[in-house]
């Protein structure tokens, strides 16, 4: 007897092809196609009647950026849903498998903060979930630094109607004539930053020696093309595709569901030219730091930093601990976990070859630093940010 296929709704407002729709989309497929689903995009699942002739109205389970009707709809006909919508209007009502955006918000708030800047701002719509937890942990970090961060909100959809451009216009103009530079700015998405960098011409800013921006969750295209390319968080959206279909068998075979949704980390920071400088009113520290990042994998110490800039090692110590509050050994740690980390996230590299690609030399020596400074081990934080192969 031929085991019958599940066949599984798709709403994911898939004619935007950003990759929090494209990508979840993307990661969902896997899934399906390993376990033979039935997947059906259906942007009106909620909305059953009228319907095609002989076209069958039941389906074993939802995958959807779930609104309100649909929410309602799935529980009256007892379907298991998961939502991957942040926003959703529907967001407590049913289980959901999200970006962990205070993880996303620390991770650009840290790398800000390691760049020496000491001013910050952020520019996000007034009503996106994510955005919201984002700004809120970087604002934490910047406060318990002893910062403030400028915010500003702008209107959902800028590109409406000509009225809600220039309105945005006028927000991001007013927003940035209360800057002070040199300055270290989030903006939720990849065409606002490039309305930020447009602006930053404009009134003769450089970015990023002026302005460190990073913008939106990595559309390639917008990132790298003009120049400046932009620095930008790769959520992974196809890992929380691939987990909501996973989650979603779950509840079709009668698990009960958690009280809170499922949330993935960030996958991690790309660093592109907007956020490629330190900002520092010391140059001695400022051409040491741009020398531990480009020598980091080297076996560099506090001595070789300081012959490379021509100083004395105890007046650059001095100088790290006035301007950046650390010792140099810790600043070329500090950039190797960091790397480490991008290349555990974004690399198939075995252990080994990371410590020696990053600097540490040896695998238990990179395992050692990571696990104390990072609280977990590196395989530990490359399976919490990869995609698990799972059967």
């Amino acid at each position: 007897m031929t085991k019958k296929l599940k066949r599984i709704a798709v709403m994911l407002d898939l004619q935007w092809l950003y990759k929090r729709h494209a990508a979840i989309f993307v990661g969902m497929q896997q899934y399906a196609e390993k376990n033979c689903w039935d997947t059906i995009i259906d942007e009106f699942v909620h909305n059953p009647s009228p319907r095609r002739k002989g076209m069958p109205i039941g389906y074993d389970g939802i995958i959807a950026r779930v609104n309100r009707p649909l929410a309602l709809f799935a529980r009256a006909h007892d379907i298991p849903i998961v939502n991957v919508w942040p926003s959703s209007p529907a967001r407590n009502l049913v289980p959901g498998v999200f970006p962990d955006s205070t993880l996303t918000g620390r991770l650009m708030a840290e790398h800000l903060l390691a760049r020496g800047l000491r001013n910050f701002a952020t520019l996000t719509p007034n009503k996106n979930v994510d955005n919201i937890l984002e700004v809120r942990e970087m604002t934490r970090l910047f406060n318990e630094a002893g910062f403030s961060c400028n915010s500003r909100l702008i209107p959902q959809n800028p590109w409406q109607d000509l009225n809600h451009w220039r309105k945005t216009e006028n927000i991001i103009d007013s927003w940035m004539d209360e800057w002070k530079l040199p300055i270290g700015v989030y903006v939720n998405g990849e065409s606002e930053g490039r309305m930020i960098v447009q602006a930053c011409r404009r009134r003769g800013w450089i970015v990023p020696a002026d302005v460190s921006i990073i913008a939106g969750k990595n559309e390639e295209v917008f990132c790298e093309h003009p120049r400046p390319s932009l620095t930008s968080v790769e959520i992974g959206y196809d890992r929380i595709g691939y987990e909501a279909a996973h989650f979603l068998d779950r509840l079709m075979n009668g698990e009960t569901p958690p009280e809170k949704p499922i949330l993935i980390p960030p996958q991690g920071l790309v660093v592109r030219e907007s956020t490629d400088f330190f900002a520092v009113d010391n140059p001695l520290v400022a051409a040491a730091l741009a020398y531990i990042s480009a020598n980091c994998h080297k076996p560099i110490g506090p001595d070789k930093v300081a012959e490379a800039v021509g100083a004395e090692t105890r007046t650059l110590q001095n100088y790290f601990q006035k301007v950046l509050g650390r010792p140099i050994a810790t600043e070329i740690r500090r950039v190797r976990i960091e790397r480490a980390k991008r290349e555990l996230t974004q690399s198939k590299s075995l252990l080994y070859e990371i410590a020696h690609i990053v600097g540490f030399g040896e695998e238990k020596r990179l395992y050692e630093i990571f696990k104390r400074e990072v609280g977990i081990s590196p395989s530990e934080y490359r399976n919490q940010r990869q995609m698990e192969n799972k059967s």
